[in-house]
């Protein structure tokens, strides 16, 4: 075997380590089932006839809009769980988070299942990173089934980094309109009788910072890091772009997705052919009023359940890599006038024969 496929052995410990970045799971990892919740808005996009359930106003019968999105995370949990023929208690872990300070969604959402929960943050990238660490414990034996769960909520992410909706302020047509959303996955070490699509590998990604400040066009600020996660997972696979059906980016919208096309073309790497990316996916350009697209932790966790999990189960995929894009700030650092890093992380993700 090559030497990025092999099993590397360290004082005696099995390591999987694929290159200078990736894991190649010696155990699939399988997507046994999923579920997407979103908000009106998103249920008026092209994807609508896709989603599990369409809230009929934003606040989804709740108080506030952090309550609507622990809502979010627990509805959507719910519906996978019972598509799967699952039980809460059949969870070993849950992988969960959001964008909200000290992630408040997940905690106050997620409580009633009383399962054991690591709390993820990463920005809009949080459902790759939740992917990659719960099939890393169902690989490595950890875990029969856990959960991914992640969401966002245009409302609480606006009152969380930026302004209330009260203020009224002019939105740059560099922004990308939050993703009022949640996407819930169930993993497991064994196919069952039905599974959507297998995980065979991750790309970690690394924290990247071009010395952008601009809040308002986080495309450009995650789309070095996507850059960088696409070009070692290509390097730590041997793949070229054209191994994959789509390689597919989370939130950069249509401004970073030039910024990313580019990056990588001065790096002699073309994925233009294969490129798409969920938050330019999610929203109508024409008929609604987003911008640059859709963006938040919610955006490529409901595009990869509905839509990108559809075309895997249907064969009309093979594989894919999927590469969620966070932007790595708070209203503190922004309001010091910090840069705003990005990180991607990348799951590679494909049909099962």
């Amino acid at each position: 075997m090559e030497n990025q496929d092999v099993l590397q052995a360290q004082g005696g410990r099995a390591m999987f380590a694929c290159g200078g970045q990736s894991v190649k799971f010696p155990v699939p990892v399988f997507i046994r089932e999923s579920a997407s919740v979103v908000g009106k808005k998103e249920g008026q996009g092209p994807l609508a006839e896709l989603f599990d359930m369409v809230g009929e106003d934003d606040l989804f019968g709740c108080n506030t809009w952090e309550e609507a999105e622990s809502g979010l995370q627990r509805d959507a949990l719910h519906l996978a769980l019972s598509k799967a023929g699952l039980h809460s208690t059949d969870l070993r872990y849950l992988f969960a988070g959001d964008l909200l300070g000290q992630s408040i969604a997940t905690s106050f959402g997620l409580a009633q299942f009383e399962r054991p929960l690591f709390g993820l943050y990463g920005a809009c990238s949080t459902c790759g990173l939740a992917l990659s660490l719960g099939a890393m414990a169902i690989s490595g034996g950890f875990a029969e089934y856990a959960g991914c769960v992640t969401s966002s909520h245009f409302a609480s992410a606006e009152k969380e980094f930026r302004f209330p909706l009260g203020y009224g302020s002019q939105r740059p047509l560099s922004a990308t309109w939050t993703v009022t959303g949640s996407g819930a996955f169930i993993l497991s070490g064994s196919r069952g009788s039905r599974s959507r699509a297998v995980i065979t590998g991750i790309t970690p990604g690394r924290i990247v910072d071009f010395g952008v400040k601009d809040s308002l066009n986080m495309g450009s600020c995650m789309a070095p890091a996507a850059a960088g996660t696409i070009q070692q997972n290509l390097q730590d696979f041997g793949r070229r772009p054209e191994d994959y059906d789509r390689i597919v980016t989370g939130d950069l919208g249509s401004v970073g997705q030039r910024a990313l096309l580019d990056l990588l073309l001065e790096r002699g790497v073309d994925i233009s052919a294969q490129h798409m990316d969920c938050g330019i996916e999610i929203f109508d350009a024409k008929k609604q009023d987003t911008h640059a697209g859709g963006s938040g932790c919610g955006c490529s966790a409901v595009v990869l359940s509905a839509y990108i999990l559809k075309q895997l189960e249907e064969g009309k995929w093979k594989r894919i890599l999927f590469v969620p894009t966070g932007a790595l700030l708070s209203k503190t650092s922004y309001n010091e006038g910090k840069t705003v890093p990005g990180i991607a992380h990348g799951v590679v993700i494909e049909h099962v024969e």
